[in-house]
């Protein structure tokens, strides 16, 4: 069993998330959570995009065998559903503390400070969800800080990835 396994699914909310943003689909949707909190580029769409496919991810990969093995016991005997809402719920909750940090220190949506300290939150934004993930799923998986540090360091690759694909495609304006 390998904690990163467990994360996987969230890459079908970016995958979801990617046409909304490239085409700008919903834009009825597009409204700031809270603006003056966390930004202009955290939406009702995003936020949607971003559970809705990481539920729907996560149900249809727990129909495989070889993924829903990886999973840690607690995880295959939850079921996906509940994986997947809580996680799903991890990836946009997951993501707001970083993004208020980042307003509260003058970092405008979207950009990064060319400082250690915006080094250090590009670094925890790219798998921010994983620290939120972790007394989110706590009802139905208690990580231990090995895995949460496990899948951390994991979740950071894929992202970058990820994020370099929709750079690709004209989802993202930065690479990383």
């Amino acid at each position: 069993m390998r904690p990163g396994w467990a994360f996987l699914p969230a890459l079908g909310g970016a995958l979801t998330h990617a046409p909304f943003l490239r085409f700008d689909l919903a834009p009825g949707l597009k409204r700031p959570l809270n603006e003056r909190l966390f930004g202009a580029n955290k939406t009702v769409r995003g936020a949607l995009a971003m559970w809705g496919g990481t539920l729907t991810a996560t149900v249809a990969l727990h129909r495989l065998p070889a993924y829903r093995e990886r999973l840690p016991v607690e995880l295959q005997e939850a079921g996906p559903v509940p994986h997947g809402a809580l996680l799903g719920a991890a990836v946009v909750l997951g993501e707001l503390p970083n993004s208020a940090l980042k307003r509260r220190i003058g970092i405008p949506p979207g950009e990064r400070a060319s400082s250690p300290l915006g080094a250090a939150l590009a670094i925890h934004d790219q798998a921010d969800f994983v620290l939120g993930a972790w007394p989110l799923l706590a009802p139905i998986w208690r990580m231990r800080p090995r895995e949460v540090a496990e899948a951390f360091a994991l979740v950071v690759g894929a992202h970058m990835a990820v994020n370099l694909a929709g750079y690709a495609l004209g989802a993202r304006t930065s690479p990383l």
